[in-house]
C-alpha cells in the first residue's frame, strides 16, 4: 500500500492491485482486512502505536513530537492518507487515537465537567487540522520546529483568554 500511494492516488488503488504488490490472494486480504481504508489504518496502528505503547512519556507534548516526527518521516504516505474521506477514513481512525491522550492530558488541567468535551474535541480538531496543513506544505518544516510552533500557538492563545478574564 505505502509503495502504491507513493505513485497512485487512494481512489484509484484497487485490492486487487494491493494482492499483486504483495502475492497474496483477495481472500486473505480480506479476511485481515474490512477494506483498503482498514489497511492504511492498519498500517499507523503497526508501525506507530504498537511500538510507542512501550514507551513512556512524561508529557503530552512528548508524544506529539513522536508522532510528528514519524508522519515527517513518512510524509509521502501520510499527505495522502490524511487525504482520505468517508467511512474508516485514516482522519477519523486517527482522531480515534489521538483523543485519548488528549483527554488525559485534558483532564489533569482543567476541572472534570461538560467543558472537558468540548477541550478534547477543540484540541483534536487544532491538532488534526494542523498537522494535515502542516504535512501538506510543498516544503514541510522539519517536525521538532513545527510541534515547537504549535505548542507556541497554544500557548499564545491560552495567555490571550487569561488576559481577557
Amino acid at each position: 500500500m505505502k509503495r502504491l500511494m507513493i505513485s497512485t492516488p487512494f481512489t484509484k488503488i484497487s485490492v486487487g492491485q494491493i494482492c499483486d504488490e504483495c502475492h497474496m490472494n483477495r481472500k486473505s486480504f480480506y479476511y485481515h482486512f474490512k477494506d483498503k481504508q482498514d489497511l492504511v489504518n492498519w498500517i499507523f496502528q503497526s508501525e506507530f502505536i504498537s511500538a510507542v505503547q512501550e514507551h513512556s512519556y512524561e508529557s503530552g507534548w512528548d508524544f506529539l513530537s513522536d508522532i510528528c516526527d514519524y508522519f515527517y518521516e513518512n510524509r509521502a504516505f501520510y499527505r495522502k492518507a490524511l487525504k482520505i474521506e468517508g467511512q474508516n477514513s485514516f482522519s477519523d481512525y486517527f482522531r480515534e487515537m489521538l483523543e485519548p491522550a488528549i483527554r488525559a492530558y485534558v483532564s489533569e488541567r482543567v476541572e472534570s465537567g461538560e467543558s472537558t468535551d468540548f477541550f478534547v474535541m477543540f484540541l483534536s480538531d487544532t491538532i488534526i487540522c494542523a498537522i494535515k496543513r502542516w504535512l501538506m506544505e510543498r516544503d514541510c518544516m522539519p517536525a521538532e520546529k513545527f510541534v515547537g510552533l504549535l505548542r507556541s500557538c497554544l500557548a499564545g492563545i491560552a495567555q490571550m483568554a487569561a488576559e481577557q478574564e
